[in-house]
């Protein structure tokens, strides 16, 4: 993938990313849909099954668990504080996902750029909806024990593939898997490098002027051979047993506390500055990582902070040391470029330079 975002650039980045959405859109609906299948269509079974699942524990003592009981992933004292946490980093952080503002590079006007929101906002929440069908299906159809044992939660899906599709269909959603993967590595790999070459290099380094013809573009392959061999890196020292879903949670917490307040500030406060806008990215940055560091997903024995999600606290702190980096200075320029960008935001000028840059 890293080879394919440095030689393919945004337009292969954007078909990988069609085609993922395709396929996993298909992928999750037939899974759920065979789930359905398996209860007669029948929600009245679903939900009683889901109530009465049968599984052995560690010592093979068979338990009979209502997983529609609250409690059961979220625990007292902090279960409450810690599922608000991850709805907000959830919620919030889809706004500030890179690889979701990205695309926003390849739409030619305005208009087409609402449209393509309320597609995704439309494709996002059918989505969310049917991981019900996969989450409750694994658990009633597979089981938590076999799940355990043959990669954890993070198989759940293709296990329950194989459970009703077989082989066939385990390789399939494996498949999807993968391209979804693959999908979100391109979009980030792509955004990081152009990123650190347009804003960084050409704008902060050399004052927003190339040195040489082409010279942002072949910085920004550098960075995409950067960025790939750092997360392969990361990724071997992770190790198999990692778990991806915790690491889900953490990019949207560090994407709602860190981009999020400074796109929301940009658009509606005139006096918001680049000294905020810097202020607010460093303290969200610093407070999501910094306090996932001390939770219980890192810290296994007496944690510092008690939630594994941190957004409840470093969404807060994002928007906070935003505010106050913008306080601390004044940018008569940025003043007074506002009403130009409200004006281009809701009409769109300007839109055809940008998407020809």
């Amino acid at each position: 993938m890293m080879l394919y975002v440095l030689f393919g650039g945004m337009t292969a980045t954007t078909w990988v990313q069609i085609i993922k959405a395709v396929l996993l859109l298909a992928g999750t609906l037939l899974l759920s849909l065979l789930v359905l299948a398996h209860f007669d269509f029948s929600f009245g079974n679903f939900f009683d099954a889901i109530s009465h699942v049968t599984y052995h524990d560690k010592n093979g003592v068979a338990v009979t668990q209502d997983f529609l009981q609250p409690g059961l992933k979220f625990k007292p004292p902090y279960g409450a504080l810690d599922l608000i946490s991850l709805g907000m980093a959830l919620l919030f952080g889809t706004a500030g996902l890179p690889h979701i503002l990205v695309r926003f590079y390849t739409v030619p006007d305005a208009k087409t750029a609402r449209v393509s929101v309320v597609w995704a906002m439309v494709i996002i929440g059918a989505f969310y909806i049917l991981t019900t069908f996969l989450g409750f299906g694994a658990a009633t159809i597979v089981g938590p024990d076999l799940i355990a044992v043959n990669g954890g939660t993070n198989m759940s899906a293709p296990l329950l593939a194989q459970a009703l599709g077989g082989e066939i269909f385990f390789a399939f959603i494996s498949a999807i898997a993968f391209a979804t993967i693959l999908a979100v590595v391109a979009g980030l790999t792509i955004s990081a490098s152009t990123s650190f070459a347009h804003d960084f290099y050409t704008n902060v380094l050399h004052h927003g002027k190339e040195r040489r013809p082409g010279e942002e573009v072949r910085v920004a392959r550098i960075t995409t051979f950067v960025v790939g061999a750092v997360s392969i890196a990361i990724a071997i020292l992770l190790g198999p047993t990692a778990n991806v879903a915790f690491l889900v949670g953490l990019a949207f917490a560090v994407a709602a506390s860190a981009n999020l307040p400074v796109i929301v500030l940009s658009l509606f406060w005139k006096r918001f500055n680049t000294s905020g806008a810097v202020m607010g990215l460093a303290t969200g940055l610093i407070a999501s990582i910094g306090l996932i560091l001390i939770s219980p997903s890192i810290m296994k024995t007496d944690p510092l902070f008690p939630l594994d999600n941190p957004g409840i606290l470093s969404i807060p702190l994002g928007f906070l040391g935003a505010v106050a980096g913008t306080l601390m200075s004044r940018e008569p320029q940025a003043e007074a470029k506002f009403a130009e960008l409200i004006v281009r935001a809701n009409t769109g000028i300007g839109a055809e330079k940008a998407g020809g840059h």
